[in-house]
């Protein structure tokens, strides 16, 4: 009789991530960024085949693709071991090396757009402008480049230019909940939305013709919706709104003249198509749960990439006036199929405010549960954690642990009131959502108070500091990946660009100063006495190496028992994925050790 041995981590975190996607016009060819080989590179599938091939050997990662539409190059955005500074390469559609386009050592080229003759890239950079960013029209035929947009006052994103390219839309990033969007029409700038008190956001941009622009925006409403504005007429309409949903992803389908939707509901998405001319709504049935991203071909067939808790990344295609999906990729767990893993269950409860929170709660099996409960705190802070795969949660509830992920104050999903709530307060209701939850978990027999682990990355590493400073008495042990320890370093050395928008979402390190110390993880040490894993990549350009190695130097001389793991290719993350099997293979071993 054989007998199988247990799944060990490489077996769950061998399924890749698909970064990014694009197709060139007539759908013969789909490139994509992987990490299927270990280390993210762009491949290629010669569609109807589906068997992928490399194009790219550079290891990197993909921030950003477009494919000229005459299928002639690719124009991709890669950094370099997670410094966040991507640079601008082109490459042809049967691979091979890459020829730099706009590079420049130390600045950062993001955002991509092609013209339609292919002749003429746009993209937005800080290689003038550190603060505010500036975007440019580089002419690829001759070399020439003009700068299109300067910034001010904020970091300023290009983000769609009109048919004809004689206007351009751009955003304004003063926060994460506080983006205006503008159209600049030759040396006129004209809001899209109209004059609020409210802070609002504009998040997805396309335009349908040269005098129409259709977005996503939440302009005087708690949830976002689908709205319109009018060039000629600087008109400003609502378009589509439905209860409860934030609006995240709007494409266009110029043969159908149909917009199709994505929305954000909690823990789960939903897709739809709106029809231009007759104002209908229709919600489409999706193949995943989570749906990142989503492109319509001229021939009107629709692509996306997406996944659910027990389904990693897959490529997905519609074809037109067809109702099923077609399955392009096949990534899965090696020697697992989907009912052997662990699908969350969505709970919710009362803060100490009385406050709604949502999360979602993984229960280990009953036969190979170890009784512990990890807590999860996510990163972000304005994200949420969704029904999305992630390989080390199912590995870690193979090893028998059981995991817990509130929505706190701040996370996405559930309106603009409950995602600001965070800021300015990074410190005092997110932490004290997370402890009742836990408590939540002991009242109601899912979790053990003597049995109770927590770890979490970027402000996810700062909870699980922060808790183990202010609530050592509920933890074990804890795991912090690239986590901030003191607020007022961090923000003295978060990007250029970052700093416009800082002082609303952490404080300001001057009228804030003594709530910015009370809110900060260094300021407990001598509460931190259980033991500690801190794991840091060594690039990382938001949270730098400092905000680390300051609070492990001090508990090392405190004679605490703390692990220190930095990765010298790594930034706010982990890539690549020989540094995943190290870290996940040790944090399983660091928790083992203190069961």
């Amino acid at each position: 009789m054989v007998i199988y041995k247990k799944p060990d981590v490489e077996q769950f975190l061998r399924a890749y991530t698909i970064q990014d996607f694009v197709l060139n016009n007539d759908e013969s060819q789909l490139v994509f960024s992987t990490n299927i080989s270990g280390k993210f590179n762009l491949w290629g599938m010669d569609l109807p085949n589906q068997f992928p091939y490399p194009l790219t050997f550079n290891d990197q990662n993909c921030k950003g693709l477009c494919y000229d539409k005459d299928g002639n190059f690719i124009i991709a955005a890669f950094d370099h071991n997670g410094d966040e500074n991507s640079q601008l390469y082109m490459i042809t559609p049967d691979g091979g090396q890459l020829n730099p386009v706009r590079t420049s050592e130390g600045h950062q080229y993001s955002l991509p757009i092609l013209s339609d003759d292919g002749n003429r890239l746009y993209y937005t950079s800080n290689k003038d402008d550190s603060t505010y960013l500036k975007s440019y029209c580089y002419h690829i035929d001759t070399g020439d480049e003009e700068t299109v947009i300067s910034g001010d006052a904020a970091a300023t994103y290009l983000v769609d230019v009109s048919p004809n390219e004689k206007s351009f839309v751009f955003l304004k990033f003063y926060s994460t909940t506080h983006i205006p969007a503008y159209v600049k029409l030759d040396e006129e700038v004209i809001p899209l939305t109209p004059e609020s008190s409210e802070q609002h956001s504009v998040t997805d941009v396309i335009y349908t013709s040269e005098s129409d622009i259709y977005f996503i925006t939440n302009c005087d409403e708690d949830f976002s919706y689908i709205a319109k504005f009018n060039i000629e007429e600087k008109e400003f309409s609502k378009v589509v709104s439905l209860e409860g949903q934030d609006f995240k992803t709007i494409k266009y389908d110029k043969k159908q003249h149909l917009l199709y939707l994505v929305s954000e509901s909690g823990v789960e998405d939903q897709l739809y198509s709106y029809d231009i001319d007759t104002a209908k709504l229709t919600e489409l049935e999706s193949p995943v749960g989570i749906i990142n991203k989503v492109e319509v071909t001229r021939q009107g067939n629709v692509y996306l990439v997406g996944t659910s808790a027990t389904n990693p990344s897959n490529i997905y295609r519609k074809k037109v006036n067809e109702q099923c999906w077609d399955k392009l990729t096949n990534n899965r767990i090696l020697g697992m199929n989907e009912e052997q893993l662990v699908n969350p269950e969505v709970i919710s409860y009362p803060s100490f405010d009385g406050l709604e929170i949502e999360a979602l709660y993984y229960k280990a099996n009953s036969s190979t549960s170890n009784g512990h409960v990890i807590l999860w705190p996510h990163g972000g802070p304005q994200y949420a954690e969704r029904k999305t795969f992630i390989g080390v949660f199912q590995y870690l509830l193979s090893e028998g642990y059981s995991i817990f992920t509130p929505n706190f104050r701040g996370s996405t999903g559930y309106g603009s009131a409950f995602t600001k709530m965070v800021e300015g307060d990074w410190g005092q209701g997110p932490r004290l959502d997370n402890i009742e939850g836990l408590e939540f978990l002991f009242r109601n027999g899912l979790a053990d108070r003597e049995k109770v682990f927590v770890m979490g990355g970027s402000f996810g590493g700062y909870m699980a500091l922060l808790l183990h400073g202010r609530h050592p008495e509920y933890f074990k042990a804890i795991v912090d990946i690239c986590g901030p320890s003191d607020l007022l370093s961090f923000i003295e050395t978060v990007p250029d660009h970052w700093k416009p928008m800082v002082t609303q979402i952490v404080g300001d390190p001057n009228k804030d100063k003594d709530k910015l110390i009370e809110y900060s993880p260094i300021t407990y040490l001598e509460n931190m006495s259980k033991p500690m894993l801190v794991i840091q990549g060594a690039n990382d350009p938001r949270v730098v190496k400092e905000e680390s190695d300051q609070i492990v130097a001090v508990l090392t001389e405190k004679g605490r028992d703390i692990e220190y793991m930095v990765l010298e290719d790594e930034g706010h993350g982990l890539t690549k994925k020989e540094n995943e099997l190290k870290v996940y293979r040790a944090i399983n071993e660091f928790f083992t050790k203190h069961l």
